[in-house]
């Protein structure tokens, strides 16, 4: 049934969810975490693919970005086509595309047919995320609930991220390396048999008139942003990367104005205006942009710096995970009787501990000390991640949600980007800061360049040397990395004491709902 009833009156007691829509969450939170699984379990799969396609190096970075990339660009454009068409509609459509291109991907026989699945899952995985949540916006009128189900949704997401390496590297265990697209078969199977049933359908009554154009320079600003942001971080300061990224802020600007004439702008700027929306958003975005870059360098530290095989990594952030579900559930309990502005800040405060935790490293057996520091970490930004979201899907008129929350997950795929490019940046500069005048003597030119560039590079330059002198490049090269973690995660600190600021200086104000109830 089809939402298009006016707003209830004041005084009409708000609608509670019954178990019809929490089993509904569940059959929206499982594609969640598999699709947030495909962004991460790829790269374990890179070397067989190479070994089975033979693609080009410009290929194989096609094969790794150009799903983010069509994520990223299409995500406002199918938010607000979800608002128009029906959410569960797009999110059936969504479903069965993604399944079926994941099939097709898993038996790919060169890599041109691999970048053309993965682009298609980019775009199906773009309807995928916006309509899931506006779904929630919908299923979950109260307040508490709502936090409730968004802790979920935001834990499934999480862990899937987190637990992607893990489940990828066993199928690679036991399987070819198409059998990595497979895992999101039987959940895409799930939600077509399951959501007709359990999935109520919202539109927005009166959405007016889709702005084709407005939906172009969306997906092209978005798209060149994240591309240029990502090759400035992968090259450096390049003609290319840099005129793509100015043209791609060229219009955006020009997309933005646009929206200020139109009578149905893809994105309605007034909600900007809103305090709970924009200032949830900002800091959501500052803390992703702390998050995004150090994430990369925690992965490649525990394999190239204490050994772990990829599958081992994955399984020591496994802890991450857990902590992730807890710190979820106790948000949940929590956020009636506590303002949000209260838990999100304290949680900030405990996620500036672990990034403290990562500044003692030292290079050698940290595995202990860097599983507690993700572990609080984690516990620390859930609450941010959690409540951000609920107060930005909250802070709009069900029928703008699935807007409202393609804006959101834009902005999180733009600080992630952004995060990698300027926390590994300084990473990079640390390092190479740190190897310059430590190299052994008489290496060739090359064989320095490639030590100096990355730690990866090294490793593999110190087992070309004699014995003694690559166990000296190795421990060089490993402190060095180190030192870029320690820096980075001080980097990190400060960019979550930014997030915290903005929450107590944009959203204090706002109670908590039991708080709200007694004033009324």
């Amino acid at each position: 049934m089809t939402s298009t009833q006016s707003p209830r009156p004041v005084d009409e007691p708000t609608p509670t969810a019954g178990a019809k829509e929490w089993i509904g969450l569940a059959v929206l939170a499982l594609p969640t975490l598999l699709i947030s699984m495909d962004m991460s379990v790829l790269y374990l799969a890179i070397p067989h693919i190479s070994e089975a396609l033979r693609p080009s190096s410009s290929q194989l970075l096609w094969i790794l970005d150009i799903y983010g990339f069509l994520v990223a660009g299409f995500l406002i454009t199918m938010g607000t086509l979800g608002d128009r068409i029906g959410r569960r509609r797009l999110l059936m459509i969504g479903a069965l595309a993604f399944g079926a291109a994941s099939v097709i991907a898993a038996y790919s026989t060169s890599a041109n047919m691999l970048i053309g699945t993965r682009a298609l899952l980019g775009i199906a995985g773009a309807t995928l995320m916006p309509s899931t949540l506006a779904l929630i916006r919908n299923m979950f009128h109260d307040d508490r609930q709502r936090t409730a189900a968004i802790s979920v949704w935001m834990t499934s997401f999480m862990v899937g991220m987190v637990v992607g390496p893990l489940v990828g590297g066993a199928m690679l265990e036991n399987f070819w390396w198409g059998s990595v697209f497979l895992v999101a078969v039987p959940a895409m199977v799930l939600l077509l048999a399951a959501g007709p049933f359990l999935l109520p359908e919202y539109k927005d009554p009166n959405p007016g008139r889709l702005d084709i154009l407005s939906a172009v320079l969306s997906l092209v600003s978005v798209m060149g942003v994240i591309y240029g942001i990502k090759e400035l971080a992968k090259d450096g300061v390049a003609v290319e990367p840099v005129a793509v990224l100015v043209g791609a802020l060229v219009l955006g600007t020009v997309f933005v104005l646009r929206q200020q004439r139109l009578t149905d702008p893809l994105i309605d700027l007034r909600l900007f205006g809103n305090v709970r929306f924009s200032g949830s958003l900002a800091a959501l975005m500052v803390a992703m942009l702390a998050m995004g870059g150090l994430f990369l360098l925690l992965a490649q530290y525990l394999q190239l710096v204490l050994g772990l095989s990829a599958f081992e990594a994955g399984l020591w952030t496994v802890p991450q995970a857990l902590a992730m579900v807890l710190a979820a559930g106790a948000v949940s309990a929590l956020a009636p009787r506590v303002r949000p502005a209260y838990l999100m800040t304290g949680g900030l405060v405990v996620a500036m501990a672990g990034y403290a935790i990562f500044t003692q490293l030292a290079g050698g057996d940290d595995l202990g000390l860097i599983v507690t520091g993700m572990v609080v970490f984690a516990l620390g930004l859930s609450p941010m991640f959690v409540l951000g979201l609920d107060l930005i899907v909250g802070a709009v008129d069900p029928a703008r949600a699935g807007a409202a929350s393609a804006i959101s997950e834009t902005g999180q795929e733009l600080s992630t980007a952004l995060g990698v490019a300027v926390i590994g940046s300084i990473g990079t500069a640390v390092y190479r800061g740190q190897m310059a005048g430590e190299l052994p003597s008489g290496l060739p030119t090359e064989l320095a360049h490639t030590a100096e560039d990355t730690l990866a590079g090294a490793l593999h330059v110190a087992s070309m040397l004699p014995q003694a002198v690559g166990a000296e490049l190795t421990t060089t090269a490993r402190q060095a990395y180190t030192q870029a973690l320690q820096v980075n995660s001080i980097v990190g600190i400060g960019l979550t004491a930014i997030a915290a600021g903005l929450v107590v200086a944009l959203l204090r104000h706002i109670p908590a709902p039991n708080e709200h109830d007694e004033k009324e």
